[in-house]
Order: structure tokens, then sequence, then C-alpha cells
């Protein structure tokens, strides 16, 4: 039977009552909180409220899967998304060289006089990535070191240092000239830990054993000595990091491991099994009591571990108090959101947690956004997805303070989704799935999801976040592809088999606006301001179907593209470039950190990678292989001028046969222009050119990953 304590539970959430174990239907659909809000643990009995609340929660997921299983019908819980990457080893080898006689014009000035950084969504928010420079060095994280290499002049670029990092280093940050921050994942035990994860030693599984992240904290000022000065493990994953000021806001997630002896199915026995081939209910009701024993039978400790700082070889425990911790008052996926803040001033870190799963992050320089979804296992007919949104006030440059929380309907699909105006109102752009009957085939009794999508603008009232205005409706049957607000004008593409492009008159946030829109083949999926009036895009073309319906696949190519939006009334797409084959793509389609722009000298550079088969060709493959920088010269009235490609084939070539995985790509990656030169970067090495003769690079700099034939 239910317990008294589960009961209370999702009395408290709004929910219907559940079913006894014994019975033949899941529990009810949980409601959509109207009002989302956050509960801190508080008072005497925090932590044992705490501990309860972890324990009903993981009990009630842990029943919602079994009695799916048990009652033959789909579980809806599950909606996390696989994390990426796996650790790998380490080849030997390092090498600089000089890959063409002259620098072409280098200066002997000190610095470049303009020069590009990574590229952040919001001016005065740094956002975190494997790649960091200053305009004299460039910091790389590869494989498991750090790189350190001069980068000015461009005639002398090469590694100047290195230093080798615990675990799958991810990204970083540069604080001035004398610090870098790294964050890894690591493996480390814990009570309800997975015990094979310290085993794991392949390339399959490196990453996905982490469980805790790993921040360190490194003295760079010199580049060929490079010194670690402070490591926090913080238990978790993690999810993104932004920068401002000498603040680091990390957002870590955390899955609850369940207790050794816990299952999901009946053990299979002689004679278990009934004619349907499934076990008896009964045997699943088993199961489902064993599990609980297991879960109530835990401590907060192993629930919650603590985290840890190393300093001077010294390392201390540092547990997180319950008071850090708060509930939704909606149903979320078990698990935990940490927003971690790193004061590189005074060498202090503090936690806020959630109980509720990750999901997308938006920063601006005063406020903090975490999205996370509203969880179910059964959308009933007429249910649509939702998404909660909970706002940290970040002035405070120790630490997060929970503001207030509000609710939108449907799914975010990236950053660029959410934007917060100079007034406060924050808008947020949703894809909406609803469940509706599908009268046409009677007998598809799950029926059908219908798509539409929207734009809301919320604000903050009493410690909640209001709807104030939305605009409801926008491209039936059409999910959103990409979307960017600026200033008070809002830009979003969604795509079917064309790709309409609405824009948005946002000046008042009671009154949002659908002003324009602009159908054309294909879709983008980065759009990035031009100047006030233009927008530059990259993304995909598609044709649009021919006479019999069908697409022509052959012709698909990625796009960049220039729309004049002076007039939201009229946007016209007037300029186009096709680059590559039907095989073509790049990093920067969807990663925008990979897309740059480099406004100073009015230049676009982006990483390409193509393949052109030609299976007549006596030819390896590797000659049909692309892997380069491209880089473009933009222009509003002019369009796009082709400046020409540095190519890293070789490095690409090279480590085809050793210890290449899809995770660790010698492929470029990223980019950095400083006044004439432009440095492609990928997991192999750097290589830089002058822009007015980029098929002769000046120089390369590889990392020990790289191996010569």
């Amino acid at each position: 039977m239910t317990s008294p304590r589960r009961w209370r539970w999702m009395a408290a959430l709004g929910a219907a009552a559940l079913a006894p174990a014994c019975g033949n239907q899941i529990p009810a659909q949980p409601a959509v909180q109207q009002e989302a809000a956050l509960t801190q643990f508080q008072g005497n009995t925090a932590c044992q409220d705490l501990e309860k609340y972890i324990e009903d929660t993981a009990v009630l997921q842990m029943r919602t899967q079994i009695e799916a299983s048990r009652d033959g019908v789909p579980s809806w819980g599950w909606w996390g998304g696989f994390r990426g990457g796996f650790e790998g080893d380490v080849l030997a080898g390092t090498r600089d060289s000089a890959a063409a006689p002259s620098a072409q014009g280098s200066a002997n000035k000190a610095t470049p006089t303009d020069y590009t950084t990574t590229n952040n969504q919001v001016a005065g928010v740094d956002e975190a990535d494997f790649v960091k420079n200053d305009g004299t060095r460039i910091f790389v994280v590869s494989g498991n070191k750090l790189y350190a290499a001069q980068s000015w002049p461009a005639a002398e670029l090469g590694i100047r240092g290195k230093i080798e990092l615990e675990g799958y280093p991810q990204d970083m940050f540069l604080e001035g000239t004398n610090r870098a921050v790294v964050f890894s994942s690591i493996y480390k035990w814990y009570p309800l830990s997975n015990a094979a994860g310290d085993r794991c030693d392949s390339l399959s599984c490196g990453y996905y054993s982490s469980n805790t992240v790993k921040v360190t904290v490194l003295d760079v000022s010199d580049l060929s000595n490079l010194r670690v000065q402070q490591e926090y493990y913080l238990p978790g994953h993690y999810t993104n990091a932004r920068k401002v000021g000498s603040s680091v806001r990390l957002v870590l997630s955390n899955d609850f491991n369940f207790p050794s002896g816990f299952t999901w199915w009946p053990n299979t026995q002689p004679g278990l099994f009934n004619p349907s081939g499934k076990p008896p209910a009964a045997e699943f009701d088993k199961i489902i009591a064993q599990n609980e024993r297991l879960i109530r039978q835990q401590t907060l400790a192993d629930w919650l571990p603590a985290a840890s700082v190393k300093v001077a070889g010294q390392t201390l425990a540092v547990p997180q108090g319950c008071a850090e911790f708060s509930k939704v008052n909606a149903p979320t996926r078990m698990g935990t959101v940490t927003v971690a803040t790193l004061n590189l001033s005074s060498n202090t870190i503090t936690r806020t947690s959630i109980l509720a799963e990750p999901g997308e992050v938006y920063a601006s320089p005063t406020n903090l956004y975490i999205a996370t979804r509203h969880w179910w296992w059964w959308p009933q007919p007429g249910q649509t997805d939702t998404t909660y949104l909970h706002k940290f006030d970040i002035s405070n440059p120790d630490t997060a303070i929970y503001a207030a929380s509000g609710k939108v309907d449907g799914h975010i699909v990236d950053q660029f989704s959410m934007d917060e105006a100079a007034n406060g109102a924050f808008r947020v752009v949703t894809t909406v799935n609803t469940r509706v009957a599908d009268p046409q085939n009677p007998s598809n009794w799950w029926g059908r999801m219908e798509t539409t999508n929207g734009l809301t603008v919320l604000q903050q009232r009493n410690g909640r976040l209001v709807k104030t205005g939305e605009v409801t409706g926008l491209a039936p049957g059409e999910r959103v592809m990409s979307s960017r607000i600026i200033g008070d004008r809002g830009f979003v593409v969604t795509f079917r088999q064309v790709d309409p492009l609405f824009t948005f008159d946002l000046s008042d946030p009671n009154n949002p606006r659908k002003v324009g829109e602009l159908k054309i083949p294909g879709f983008s999926t980065y759009m990035h301001p031009l100047g006030s009036n233009h927008l530059l895009t990259i993304g995909t073309y598609m044709p649009e179907p021919g006479t019999n319906g069908q697409v022509d696949w052959r012709q698909r190519a990625l796009q960049l593209a220039i729309f004049d939006v002076s007039d939201l009334a009229n946007p016209r797409q007037t300029h186009v470039q096709l680059v590559g084959t039907s095989s073509s793509y790049s990093e920067a389609q969807w990663e925008h950190k990979a897309f740059n722009y480099f406004d100073a000298k009015k230049l676009l550079a982006i990483p390409f990678i193509d393949w052109s088969y030609n299976y007549t060709s006596a030819n390896d493959y590797w000659s049909h292989f692309v892997s380069d920088l491209r880089v473009y010269g933009v222009d509003p009235v002019l369009g796009f001028t082709p400046k020409g490609a540095i190519n890293m084939n070789d490095a690409y070539q090279v480590h085809s046969y050793y210890g290449w995985s899809w995770y660790w790509t010698p492929s470029v990656r990223r980019s950095i222009m400083a006044d004439d030169f432009v440095y492609a970067i990928s997991d192999a090495g750097l290589r830089v050119a002058n822009v007015a003769n980029l098929s002769q690079p000046i120089r390369s700099a590889m990392f020990d990953r790289y191996v010569e034939r």
C-alpha cells in the first residue's frame, strides 16, 4: 500500500490521490503549477524535511517507472538528455613549426590594436569555453591538458607551457593576466556512487562515469610555469558557467543514485512468467516495496555528499547546509541544480541548490535564470509541455540569491530563447507541444502532437515572475530553430520546409507584437547582430519541395545570410553565401562560440568540414576530406566576399588512426582574429595566417596529441 508520507507529498503538489501499489494504474498526472515558486528548507527541522522530500521524490519516480512497466504503458518522466564526451588517452609528441618563411607584414607592436574573444550572448557576461585569449596569449584545453601559447607577434606563435589536469577538462575562464579557472569532470567515490566509475578506463565511459566537477584555479602569469593555486571538488555534473567581473557562476546538475540492491525489473525465475510473457503484477509490487525500503534506509549525507577544497596540499570537506536547498512547488524530476559562486577576489565559494532537473541557463550582469521543465509521465489529451523559470540575483559577487519564479507554456530551444531587457522584463521564446486526439485514425490510441510557438514577457512582482504580455499561435506545425532578442526587437526563425523569419516589437512589455514575416527556403540556426539594422546568420539551405512534393537533399548546403531588418514590418534577405556540399557542416551551426565575427575588420570566420566522395577515384578517403577555417568579408550592402581558408587537413588525417574519437576532434573548432591575422584552433593545435594570404600559414603550434606520420 502507498505510504502516508507519499500521500502527503502528492497532496502538497495539488495532484490527485495515488492508487495503491497493488492496483492497475500508475499515479495520476501531476498538475501544472501556474505560479511557480521555490521554498527554502529552514528552521530546526530543515535537514529532516530535506531528507524526507528527497526520499519521497525518489519513491515517486521509482514507482512511476516500475508501474509503467507493470501496466504496459509508456513512462514520460525521463526527459533528460545524454551528456556528451568521453575521457581518452594522451599521445606523445609536440611540435612548433614554421610553415611559411615570413609573417607577411606582422606588426612589431606589443599588442594587437583589435582582436576577438569569446562570442558572448550578453555584453559584460563572459561564457566559459575551451579556448580563451587576451590578444597576446591563447589558452586551450585539449585532452587532459591546458596549453598556453604565445600568440603575438603572429610570427612567434608557439606553445610556451602546459599542465596536466585531473579528469576530463572541458571549459575555462581567464581572470586578468594572472589566473585561469578550468572546469573538469572527474570520478570520486561517494556512498551511493556507481562502483564501476573508478574502474572505467576506456574511451567510451570516462565522461559518463564522472560524478564530480573539479574547479582548478591556476596562476598563468608565467606561461612556462603554470601553477595550481586552489582546487575545488563539487559533487555533480558540469552544465554551464558565466563570469561577471571576478565572480564565476558555475551551474551544476546532479542525479540521485539509487542504493545498492535496487532493481527496475523482477528477477527471471522458472515458472514466473504468465502467458503474456511478462512477470505478474505482484512481482512488480514486490520490487516496489523492496526499493522503497532501500530508499528510506539512506541518510542525508548519502544523498548529498560534501564538497571539498584543496589548498597547499591540505584537503578540507565542505558540506552544504540544508538551508542552501530549496524545493519547487511543481513536479520535477529527481535531481539537483546548483549555482556555485566562486569569487576570485576573495577565494570564497558558496552554493545555492534547487531540487529539480537542469535546463537552459541565461545570465545578465545582475541576474541568472534557470529553466526547468515540468515533469510528467503520462501527458493526457489537451496537455501542453511547460517550463518553470527561476531567477537568482547575482549582484552580490559572493553568492546567488533566489529572487522569483515563473512559468511559460512550451519548452526552450537554447539560451538565445531568453533575454532580459534593460527595464528588467524577461522575454522567453518557446515551442509548445500539445497532445490531441487523432480523429482521422481511430486506431491511434495515443493521438498526435500539435506544435506551435510563442513569445512571453515576464516581469518580477512580489517574488513572482508574472506574465505581462505574450504572442501565441506562432507558426502552427513548425518549431523554433533559432531566436535572438536585441534591445526592444525580437527575431524568431521556425522551420518545417521553409524558413519563416518573424520580427517583433518588444518596446512595450505589456504588449509585445509580431510585426513582420519573411518566408525563404531553409532555416537559420544562429543569428548575430550586424550593426543596428541587419542580422548575420548561419544555418542550412534546403530547397523547396519539387512538383512531386519531395525535397532534393543533394542541393542542401551550409548557408550564410544577411537580413535587412531596418523595417520590422518588411524584413528582407539581402545576401546569401552557400558553402560546401550536402555533406558539409560547421560547428557554428549549433555552437555560437564557434561563430567569430570581427567587427573591427568586418570579417567572419567559421570552422568548416566537408566530404566530397568520388568512388571512381583511386585516392584514399582523406583525399576527399576538408577541415579548415573559412573566412569571409561581410558588408551589409555588398554581401559576402570569400577571403580563403586556413587548412588543417593534416591534423585530422594524421590522427585518423591514432586514438581519434568523436569527442576529441582535431578538425578546426574555434578561431581568433587579431588585426590582420587569423588563428585556426583545433584539439590538435593552432595555426595562424595573414588574412591576405590564408592559404600560406605563417606558423603552426601543435599539441601533444598531434603525431607526425
